[in-house]
């Protein structure tokens, strides 16, 4: 009723079906002691989806209560039953998945290829099983993000969604104790993926997805601007509620008048990062003049 354009479920996580699985477990080895033959009753993958059954039960209800699209979303690191829950998404009404690979690689014997490879395995299991549509959320943190968005396009990821937001732990030097508190984004939080967009635009296929830091009407309008096919935003709606998103898109279309624009397609990518520009050069130029310009500003000489 607000007027936004597709939504995306909350995430269903790895360690829900694990749990989910090892309850099960328990449950069929129960009294297995006494009556061991009980255990040939049941198949071993028994009863695996029950850690996902209420998150799909919720995904083909709001698929067929909503007029527009509902996506589906796992949240995971490791390798395992992505393909499995990406199907069983698609069969209840998802129009799309978001695969949310969440990982802080912290093994120091991990090695960055490693890394780039599971999420171009995980992005293959899954496609082989699905014909909807498949949108992977990057973190930015790669060595390479430019190279590693250009591979996942090319194995046939539909969409990028810039950029996961890691958990960063607090320290209590009161408690003694590692606080880890989720806090919701900010403004400033947008232009790293600002950057990352406007670097992007125009040299993949996938559709770019721009998600972190939208408080208002402005994130939105820049992150179009910068050439995101996409705006996705959870903590606004969070912080004002589900009508706020009216907001949003009344913001956008008053300075579209303002500016004379009477289509998205008109002003989405104007500030990108032209074609055939040395991206490189280009980030070095602005560098270089921004440190300038605090020069000669109130933060002292440099």
């Amino acid at each position: 009723d607000s007027g936004v354009g597709a939504v995306v479920l909350y995430s269903l996580f790895e360690e829900q079906l694990r749990r989910g699985a090892e309850q099960n477990s328990r449950m069929a080895r129960a009294g297995s002691e006494s009556f061991a033959e009980s255990l040939s009753y049941f198949p071993d993958a028994a009863g695996a989806d029950h850690g996902a059954r209420p998150y799909l039960s919720l995904l083909e209800r709001a698929a067929e209560s909503v007029s527009v699209p509902v996506i589906g979303s796992i949240n995971a690191s490791a390798p395992g039953s992505w393909a499995a829950y990406a199907r069983s998404m698609q069969e209840c009404g998802a129009a799309a998945i978001e695969l949310n690979i969440y990982t802080l690689p912290g093994d120091a014997h991990l090695s960055g290829a490693e890394v780039e490879q599971r999420h171009l395995d995980i992005l293959a299991w899954v496609k082989d099983v699905v014909t909807v549509p498949v949108a992977v959320k990057l973190s930015p943190f790669f060595s390479a993000t430019a190279d590693m968005a250009r591979r996942l396009d090319l194995a046939g990821a539909d969409g990028l969604v810039l950029f996961n937001r890691f958990l960063q732990p607090d320290i209590d030097p009161e408690r003694l104790a590692v606080t880890p508190g989720i806090t919701l984004s900010r403004a400033s939080e947008a232009r790293l993926p600002l950057t990352w967009i406007t670097l992007l635009h125009g040299r993949i296929d996938a559709s770019l997805a721009a998600t972190t830091g939208v408080e208002g009407p402005v994130e939105l309008i820049k992150y179009l601007l910068a050439g995101a096919d996409v705006v996705m935003t959870a903590s606004a709606l969070l912080r004002h509620g589900p009508d706020y998103a009216t907001v949003l898109l009344d913001g956008l279309l008053h300075w579209m008048s303002r500016k004379g624009y009477t289509t998205i397609k008109d002003f989405r990518g104007l500030l990108a990062v032209p074609i055939g520009t040395d991206e490189v050069a280009h980030e070095r130029v602005n560098y270089v003049s921004a440190l300038r310009q605090a020069n000669s500003g109130d933060y002292g000489p440099w």
